[in-house]
């Protein structure tokens, strides 16, 4: 059989009669795919296994058919014919020529039929390009760069551009692009591209970047083919997350990472691999890559790298390779699982870490010579960096100790004024590098100087603080540009600085080491931080983020220095504490502000609990300024979460006498009290936090569960261990109950003002916590005695059933108490009731009175009937009580007439609202007119002062 007889085969299938135009695109293809299937036969038949011309003549015509790619319902018949040329190029070269143009054609676009092939055939196109990454395995120069470039071709339309410009930047050639539009022209306009995106989704999806990464390894001798690899798997992995995950599977970071420093004249191999890794941190795991780079083999392979460009380097390109390299060293440093004490790298980059400032007579730094531009400056702050990292494993500090890191610490944190002695290579670094040097140092010592507190005595570190912190506060014409990281809010001022020398104090006064506390009072910190307080209190600049920082962290130290010292809180004193009511007189209205007000509400109550309470001198000053008044309004304005804090420093407060006093007449909104306010949150602890069961008035709901929280009464855990509470005793110490009830103590449990019933329901409850409490404590040990199957003896068994006997007729007893309290209430509140109604009642009598009155009045003024009828009943009641004619005779000189003396206007309508008083005195009789208007006047008064 030859090509002719193949040829003329074919022919004879056609069908005579011409197809119509939809049909003819299926039998072409039917036709190709038919051609595909006789030349794989002819591939792998033996009897035509050996006919090579042959067979390179038939796949030469098939790939001339396929210039334009491969159709996909084709690629699984490709993939067997590529195979089979692989194997066959082992003995026959001529079929490796085959196999490159194949997997050039592979480059280009697959071609679809239909839309629907995309997702019919998306398996077979997965596979294939698995498969065309194993091809990596033939040992030919040719068909390895060919694989690598098809890739690089096949990804360039989905590649994100600056990747692609880098790698032609580092190959000095453009990279290949896609088949022109004339090529496309020749297409059957039936056969359709496939999309870029599908070709990424696919090659995601495939073994495609995992293989090539594995084939690295047999590329020893082949150093271009290398780097070409490289750069794919670097456009492999800048865009595309499933392919830096498909590489860690198969070690990527690792591989790579051993690979970067194998001889190479152009450079690249080491930059490509470091770009690698950079990406694999990026999108992929970051926690397995460095597990992967924490190997001895991975940290030895980085610190040659490393090591190679800071002795070589020159350009800016090589500084920055060198600056990327110890960014991956510093995240392998935060793996505790990384060697690099072990590997010696750690001792390299410690003596680095104080370069220039302290010379070494290590070779390293020997010869080394820094032109302190930008990327000195950001190696400079990276290794800084590194050691508050490594600081982490002890064993570094020795290191440290070593190379006395901390002299070369406290050389960078001196202020500009008191570092013009420095030497003469220090000056190098301008004025912004130095002040972003002092911040990194700053903050690198908040970490490392509570490690190493002998050091930083020895350096006279607390001296070093104090100086600074005195520069920060003075006047002077620095400008702080605030251009780090660590200078975040301090441009055009010292705050940064201030920040960053506080924190150093706080993580050293926190350590609570006696030495180190003593000898920065002896040097007067605390009257210096109450009047860098009360200076930042009375700067006109708005408060921020970094100021509010700043106070609390100040507060903090002064609880640290105070809290255990009678002497330092005598020296807290009168200023101290007018610090401390200044701050609290801001109230919580801020809370929430976000600019961290809360944490400056918590350290301010902190240093009433630690620098006032306790000492007598202190605390009568403090009570004199109102502190009492402000700890109860700042409790009853503030969230839960500060409550804790505030009753602990009024439980303490309460042991000086003078307290008591002050808390019993405070007033709150509305007239609150102080016994009131702490029956109210104890009311609230309950409802809200605890779930304690209760019934609508506030009263016990269960005596067998007087005081037990639902999340008590929800825990299954029955049995503790010796050093572990339980919860009954825990809850001692996060409730506001226990803090609450000792203070009742104090102040006592009868006859406190401002107590409502429900207050009083409340109280009956709060008197017998201490009992309830110690009912509940044994209820848990009978509970505890019970899950592990042990039994008391008699006696004991007795006694503890006495112990729950008598917590529980507590309880029962309390409840009692409590429907009396309900029931008197409920008594006083009928009495007041039905007085209420008396008062209506009378009210409503009073009022038709009143109209009644002014009924008879309105008719007598404006009927004249009326007013004749009732002048009428006058005169007759006048006659019957008119005297006899003997006795008038002796008073005929003498008559009465009324004077007003005052009149008085009330509520009531018409005359019954005027009451006139009349005051009567006796004159001669002038004659019988005057006596008639005497009697008239009578009349008249008498109307209008008729109340009934």
């Amino acid at each position: 059989m030859d090509s002719g007889q193949v040829l003329q085969r074919r022919k004879r299938d056609i069908p005579v009669i011409r197809p119509r135009a939809s049909d003819e695109n299926q039998l072409l293809v039917s036709a190709k795919s038919l051609e595909l299937s006789k030349v794989i036969r002819l591939l792998e038949d033996p009897l035509t296994a050996n006919l090579k011309e042959r067979h390179l003549f038939v796949l030469k015509k098939l790939l001339k058919r396929s210039q334009i790619g491969f159709t996909l319902k084709d690629l699984t018949g490709v993939a067997k014919i590529l195979n089979i040329c692989a194997e066959k190029g082992k003995d026959h070269p001529e079929y490796l020529s085959i196999l490159c143009e194949a997997l050039e054609i592979c480059g280009l676009p697959f071609l679809k039929e239909k839309s629907s092939d995309e997702l019919t055939y998306a398996k077979d196109v997965i596979e294939f390009l698995s498969h065309m990454g194993c091809l990596m395995r033939v040992s030919d120069v040719e068909v390895r760069q060919q694989i690598v470039e098809s890739v690089k071709i096949f990804y360039s339309c989905v590649a994100p551009k600056h990747l692609l410009d880098g790698t032609a930047r580092l190959t000095k050639t453009k990279p290949r692009t896609l088949p022109s539009e004339n090529r496309f022209s020749r297409l059957s306009l039936r056969l359709q591209p496939t999309s870029p995106g599908y070709r990424l989704q696919l090659l995601e999806r495939s073994d495609l970047a995992q293989t090539l990464l594995l084939s690295m390894a047999a590329l020893e001798n082949q150093t271009a083919i290398k780097l070409q690899l490289l750069q794919t798997l670097l456009i492999l992995s800048g865009s595309s997350d499933l392919n830096c995950a498909s590489m860690l599977r198969a070690g990527g970071a690792g591989t790579v990472c051993l690979h970067m420093n194998e001889p190479d004249a152009s450079g690249q191999v080491l930059f490509c691999s470091s770009e690698i890794l950079w990406n694999l941190l990026e999108r992929g795991n970051k926690a397995e890559v460095t597990a992967q780079l924490s190997s001895m083999e991975c940290v030895i392979s980085l610190k040659e790298a490393f090591l190679y460009k800071l002795i070589n380097g020159v350009h800016h390109s090589d500084l920055q390779l060198r600056n990327d390299l110890l960014v991956i060293t510093t995240l392998l440093a935060d793996n505790p699982n990384s060697l690099l004490i072990e590997s010696l790298f750690a001792k390299q980059l410690v003596v680095l870490a104080t370069f220039p400032e302290r010379k070494s007579q290590n070779s390293l730094v020997g010869d080394l010579k820094l032109n302190f531009n930008h990327d000195d400056l950001k190696m400079k702050k990276l290794l800084l960096n590194l050691l508050v990292l490594m600081s982490k494993d002890l064993s570094a500090l020795q290191l440290y100790k070593d190379e006395m890191v901390m002299l070369s610490l406290l050389m960078l944190v001196k202020p500009p004024a008191a570092s013009s002695g420095r030497r003469s290579c220090s000056r190098c670094w301008s004025s912004v590098q130095q002040e972003e040097l002092m911040l990194q140092a700053l903050a690198t010592l908040a970490t490392i100087a509570p490690l190493m507190l002998d050091d930083f005595m020895t350096c006279q570190g607390n001296a070093c603080l104090l100086l600074v912190l005195d520069w920060c506060v003075t006047q002077d014409s620095y400008f702080g540009q605030g251009h780090s990281f660590h200078g975040t809010g301090g441009r055009g001022s010292k705050k940064a600085q201030m920040r960053h020398c506080i924190r150093v104090l706080r993580s050293v006064t926190l350590l609570d080491e006696e030495s180190v506390n003593q000898d920065l009072c002896d040097q007067g910190l605390i009257h210096q931080l109450v009047g860098v307080l009360m200076q930042m209190e009375a700067s006109p600049d708005e408060e921020d983020i970094v100021t509010v920082e700043i106070k609390s962290d100040i507060q903090l130290i002064l609880s640290a220095l105070c809290e255990s010292n009678m002497h330092r809180k005598e020296l807290f004193g009168s200023e101290g504490v007018e610090m401390t009511v200044h701050f609290l007189k801001k109230g919580s209205d801020k809370f929430y502000s976000g600019l961290g007000h809360n944490k400056l509400i918590l350290s301010t109550v902190d240093c009433v609990w630690s620098c006032i309470v306790g000492c007598y001198t202190t605390e009568d000053y403090f009570l004199a300024k109102e502190g009492g008044f402000l700890l109860l309004e700042l409790l009853s304005s503030s969230p839960r979460c500060v409550h804790c804090n505030i009753l602990a420093a009024l439980l303490e407060l309460c042991d000086n006498p003078n307290t008591l006093s002050h808390i019993l007449s405070w007033r709150g909104d509305g007239g609150q009290t102080a016994p009131g306010l702490l029956l109210q949150l104890w009311r609230e602890e309950e409802e809200e936090e605890l779930k304690v069961s209760r019934n609508k008035h506030g009263g016990i709901a269960d005596p067998k569960r007087p005081i037990l929280s639902v999340y008590q009464d929800e825990d299954p855990q029955l049995s503790f261990s010796s050093n572990e509470p339980s919860p009954a005793v825990l809850e001692l110490a996060e409730s506001l109950r226990s803090k609450i009830y000792s203070i009742f103590c104090k102040l006592g449990f009868q006859d406190l003002p401002g107590l409502s019933t429900n207050h009083f329901v409340t109280m009956s409850v709060v008197r017998r916590y201490l009992d309830f409490k110690v009912g509940e404590v044994w209820d848990e040990i009978s509970r505890e005695l019970s899950s592990e199957g042990v039994r008391p003896i008699s006696p004991d068994e007795e006694a503890l059933s006495t112990i729950c006997k008598i917590a529980e007729d507590t309880a029962r007893r309390v409840v009692a108490e409590q429907n009396s309290i309900l029931e008197q209430r409920r008594k006083e509140e009928v009495s007041e009731e039905e007085l209420v109604y008396s008062e209506i009642k009378s009210h409503w009598k009073q009022r038709e009175l009143t109209a009644k009155t002014w009924d008879n009045y309105v008719s007598k003024t404006s009927n004249f009937h009326t007013l004749k009828e009732v002048k009428a009943q006058r005169e007759k009641q006048s006659e019957s009580c008119r005297p006899k004619a003997e006795d008038a005779a002796g008073r005929l000189t003498q008559h009465f007439i009324g004077k007003v003396v005052s009149v008085e206007t009330t509520d009531a309508l018409g005359p019954a609202g005027v009451k006139v008083t009349i005051a009567r005195a006796s004159i001669n009789s002038a004659g019988q007119d005057r006596e008639g208007a005497a009697r008239h006047d009578q009349e008249y008064f008498s109307t209008v002062s008729v109340k009934d």
